[in-house]
Protein backbone atom coordinates (compact mmCIF):
# COMPACT_ATOMS: atom_id res chain seq x y z
CA UNK A 1 0.00 0.00 0.00
CA UNK A 2 1.12 3.78 -0.25
CA UNK A 3 -0.68 6.62 0.38
CA UNK A 4 -0.51 10.24 -1.39
CA UNK A 5 -0.39 13.07 0.81
CA UNK A 6 -0.98 16.54 -0.55
CA UNK A 7 -0.64 19.35 2.34
CA UNK A 8 1.41 22.93 1.90
CA UNK A 9 2.11 23.00 5.68
CA UNK A 10 5.73 21.87 5.90
CA UNK A 11 5.39 21.09 9.73
CA UNK A 12 2.25 19.12 9.43
CA UNK A 13 3.17 17.52 5.81
CA UNK A 14 6.45 16.71 7.29
CA UNK A 15 5.11 15.36 10.71
CA UNK A 16 2.32 13.35 8.67
CA UNK A 17 4.53 11.89 6.75
CA UNK A 18 7.13 10.68 9.45
CA UNK A 19 4.49 9.21 11.30
CA UNK A 20 3.19 7.37 8.32
CA UNK A 21 6.22 5.78 7.46
CA UNK A 22 6.69 4.62 10.95
CA UNK A 23 3.83 3.18 10.78
CA UNK A 24 4.85 1.17 7.68
CA UNK A 25 2.72 3.30 5.34
CA UNK A 26 5.17 4.44 1.95
CA UNK A 27 4.21 7.82 1.97
CA UNK A 28 4.86 10.73 -1.05
CA UNK A 29 4.39 13.94 0.19
CA UNK A 30 3.78 17.03 -1.63
CA UNK A 31 3.62 20.47 -0.87
CA UNK A 32 1.73 22.14 -3.51
CA UNK A 33 -1.37 20.76 -5.23
CA UNK A 34 -0.43 20.40 -8.66
CA UNK A 35 2.27 18.42 -7.81
CA UNK A 36 0.82 15.77 -6.57
CA UNK A 37 -2.22 15.55 -8.84
CA UNK A 38 0.80 15.28 -11.49
CA UNK A 39 2.16 12.00 -9.33
CA UNK A 40 -1.54 10.61 -9.09
CA UNK A 41 -1.74 10.80 -13.50
CA UNK A 42 1.28 9.68 -13.71
CA UNK A 43 0.86 6.41 -11.63
CA UNK A 44 -2.28 6.00 -10.74
CA UNK A 45 -2.25 2.71 -9.52
CA UNK A 46 0.27 3.02 -7.16
CA UNK A 47 -2.00 4.93 -4.29
CA UNK A 48 -4.28 3.24 -2.16
CA UNK A 49 -5.49 6.34 -0.82
CA UNK A 50 -4.98 10.49 -0.82
CA UNK A 51 -5.02 12.94 1.69
CA UNK A 52 -5.94 16.02 0.43
CA UNK A 53 -5.78 19.55 1.76
CA UNK A 54 -8.55 21.78 0.96
CA UNK A 55 -6.75 24.89 1.21
CA UNK A 56 -3.34 24.95 -1.15
CA UNK A 57 -1.63 27.53 -2.61
CA UNK A 58 -1.37 27.15 -5.77
CA UNK A 59 -4.82 25.89 -6.52
CA UNK A 60 -8.16 24.59 -4.28
CA UNK A 61 -8.00 21.52 -3.08
CA UNK A 62 -11.47 20.52 -4.33
CA UNK A 63 -10.21 21.34 -7.65
CA UNK A 64 -7.77 18.15 -7.34
CA UNK A 65 -10.24 16.16 -5.70
CA UNK A 66 -13.13 16.87 -8.72
CA UNK A 67 -9.94 16.39 -11.31
CA UNK A 68 -9.13 13.06 -9.53
CA UNK A 69 -12.81 11.68 -9.58
CA UNK A 70 -13.31 12.57 -13.17
CA UNK A 71 -10.44 10.82 -14.23
CA UNK A 72 -10.84 7.10 -14.87
CA UNK A 73 -7.61 5.80 -14.23
CA UNK A 74 -7.87 7.94 -10.78
CA UNK A 75 -11.89 8.18 -9.98
CA UNK A 76 -11.20 5.05 -7.97
CA UNK A 77 -8.82 6.51 -5.16
CA UNK A 78 -10.04 6.82 -1.78
CA UNK A 79 -9.67 10.57 -1.17
CA UNK A 80 -10.23 11.75 2.06
CA UNK A 81 -9.78 15.71 3.17
CA UNK A 82 -7.70 17.61 5.49
CA UNK A 83 -10.45 20.30 7.02
CA UNK A 84 -9.92 23.14 9.31
CA UNK A 85 -12.80 23.27 11.98
CA UNK A 86 -14.47 26.41 10.54
CA UNK A 87 -15.03 24.83 6.96
CA UNK A 88 -18.43 22.93 6.67
CA UNK A 89 -19.44 23.83 3.53
CA UNK A 90 -16.62 23.28 1.82
CA UNK A 91 -16.71 19.93 3.29
CA UNK A 92 -20.27 19.27 2.33
CA UNK A 93 -19.01 20.30 -1.37
CA UNK A 94 -16.15 18.02 -0.77
CA UNK A 95 -19.34 14.96 -0.59
CA UNK A 96 -20.78 15.77 -3.42
CA UNK A 97 -17.49 15.79 -5.15
CA UNK A 98 -16.79 12.43 -4.27
CA UNK A 99 -14.77 12.47 -1.06
CA UNK A 100 -14.59 9.27 1.18
CA UNK A 101 -14.60 11.50 4.35
CA UNK A 102 -12.84 14.15 6.38
CA UNK A 103 -10.69 14.65 9.12
CA UNK A 104 -10.45 17.71 11.38
CA UNK A 105 -6.52 18.26 11.75
CA UNK A 106 -6.41 20.43 14.92
CA UNK A 107 -9.04 17.50 16.17
CA UNK A 108 -6.68 14.96 15.88
CA UNK A 109 -2.85 14.00 17.10
CA UNK A 110 -0.50 12.38 14.22
CA UNK A 111 -0.62 9.30 16.09
CA UNK A 112 -4.56 9.36 15.39
CA UNK A 113 -4.23 10.22 11.85
CA UNK A 114 -2.56 7.41 11.15
CA UNK A 115 -4.72 5.19 12.75
CA UNK A 116 -7.60 6.66 10.90
CA UNK A 117 -5.31 6.20 7.72
CA UNK A 118 -5.09 2.21 8.90
CA UNK A 119 -9.16 1.93 9.51
CA UNK A 120 -9.58 2.99 6.07
CA UNK A 121 -7.11 1.07 4.18
CA UNK A 122 -8.15 -2.20 6.71
CA UNK A 123 -11.64 -1.35 4.41
CA UNK A 124 -10.11 -0.62 0.71
CA UNK A 125 -10.01 -3.49 -1.48
CA UNK A 126 -6.60 -4.14 -2.75
CA UNK A 127 -5.69 -2.58 -6.06
CA UNK A 128 -5.83 -5.86 -7.34
CA UNK A 129 -9.29 -6.74 -6.60
CA UNK A 130 -12.06 -6.18 -8.66
CA UNK A 131 -14.28 -2.41 -7.67
CA UNK A 132 -18.18 -3.04 -7.00
CA UNK A 133 -19.86 -1.86 -9.47
CA UNK A 134 -22.20 -0.59 -7.50
CA UNK A 135 -20.53 0.93 -4.18
CA UNK A 136 -22.55 2.35 -1.33
CA UNK A 137 -23.01 5.76 -2.27
CA UNK A 138 -22.20 8.31 0.30
CA UNK A 139 -25.09 10.62 1.67
CA UNK A 140 -23.28 14.33 1.38
CA UNK A 141 -25.43 15.43 4.10
CA UNK A 142 -23.70 13.41 6.46
CA UNK A 143 -20.60 15.12 8.54
CA UNK A 144 -18.30 12.41 7.68
CA UNK A 145 -18.42 9.36 6.02
CA UNK A 146 -18.59 5.98 7.06
CA UNK A 147 -15.31 5.04 5.87
CA UNK A 148 -13.56 8.02 8.55
CA UNK A 149 -14.18 7.34 11.74
CA UNK A 150 -16.09 10.88 13.14
CA UNK A 151 -14.51 13.21 15.59
CA UNK A 152 -16.31 12.28 19.09
CA UNK A 153 -18.89 14.94 19.75
CA UNK A 154 -18.52 17.23 23.04
CA UNK A 155 -20.59 15.88 26.04
CA UNK A 156 -23.89 17.91 25.79
CA UNK A 157 -23.69 20.81 28.53
CA UNK A 158 -26.07 19.65 31.29
CA UNK A 159 -29.13 21.85 31.61
CA UNK A 160 -29.36 23.39 35.72
CA UNK A 161 -32.55 21.81 36.70
CA UNK A 162 -34.52 24.45 37.81
CA UNK A 163 -36.14 23.82 41.29
CA UNK A 164 -39.73 24.76 41.60
CA UNK A 165 -39.51 26.95 45.13
CA UNK A 166 -42.68 25.71 47.56
CA UNK A 167 -44.32 29.35 48.42
CA UNK A 168 -44.74 29.44 52.29
CA UNK A 169 -48.04 30.54 53.56
CA UNK A 170 -47.83 33.36 56.08
CA UNK A 171 -49.43 31.65 59.46
CA UNK A 172 -52.63 32.32 60.35
CA UNK A 173 -53.10 35.23 63.00
CA UNK A 174 -53.65 33.25 66.41
CA UNK A 175 -56.35 35.01 68.16
CA UNK A 176 -55.96 35.79 71.42
CA UNK A 177 -59.44 35.04 73.88
CA UNK A 178 -60.28 37.73 74.81
CA UNK A 179 -59.26 38.16 79.32
CA UNK A 180 -62.85 38.40 81.46
CA UNK A 181 -63.36 41.28 83.30
CA UNK A 182 -63.14 40.77 86.46
CA UNK A 183 -64.71 43.57 89.62
CA UNK A 184 -62.38 44.07 91.87
CA UNK A 185 -65.11 44.73 94.57
CA UNK A 186 -65.85 41.51 96.45
CA UNK A 187 -69.56 41.08 96.46
CA UNK A 188 -69.97 40.51 100.23
CA UNK A 189 -68.57 43.74 101.30
CA UNK A 190 -72.01 45.66 102.39
CA UNK A 191 -73.13 48.61 100.29
CA UNK A 192 -70.97 51.96 100.40
CA UNK A 193 -67.93 49.97 101.19
CA UNK A 194 -65.10 51.50 99.31
CA UNK A 195 -63.30 48.38 96.71
CA UNK A 196 -60.01 46.93 98.28
CA UNK A 197 -56.65 48.99 97.45
CA UNK A 198 -53.99 47.24 96.05
CA UNK A 199 -50.84 46.63 97.98
CA UNK A 200 -47.55 47.23 95.94
CA UNK A 201 -45.63 45.31 98.83
CA UNK A 202 -47.17 42.21 98.17
CA UNK A 203 -50.18 40.28 97.14
CA UNK A 204 -52.00 41.06 99.80
CA UNK A 205 -54.77 43.63 99.78
CA UNK A 206 -56.02 46.02 102.07
CA UNK A 207 -59.56 47.31 103.10
CA UNK A 208 -60.30 50.65 104.08
CA UNK A 209 -62.15 50.62 107.54
CA UNK A 210 -65.90 52.77 107.12
CA UNK A 211 -65.48 54.96 109.91
CA UNK A 212 -69.05 55.96 112.05
CA UNK A 213 -69.23 59.66 112.43
CA UNK A 214 -71.13 58.89 115.45
CA UNK A 215 -68.47 57.05 117.17
CA UNK A 216 -65.37 59.22 118.91
CA UNK A 217 -62.14 59.07 117.20
CA UNK A 218 -59.56 56.59 119.52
Amino acid sequence: MKLLLIEDEDFIRDLYKRQLELAGIPTDAFGMGNDGLNAAHQNPTAYDLVLLDIMLPDTNGLQILKDLKQNTATKSIPVILLTNLSQDMLIKEGFELGAEGYLVKAAYTPAQIVQEVKNILAKKPSATTTQSPNPAPVDPNSPVSPQAAPIAPASPPVPTPIVEQSVVPPPAPVETPAMPVVDPTPSNLPAGTPPPMSNPLGNETTTTPTTDPSQPAT
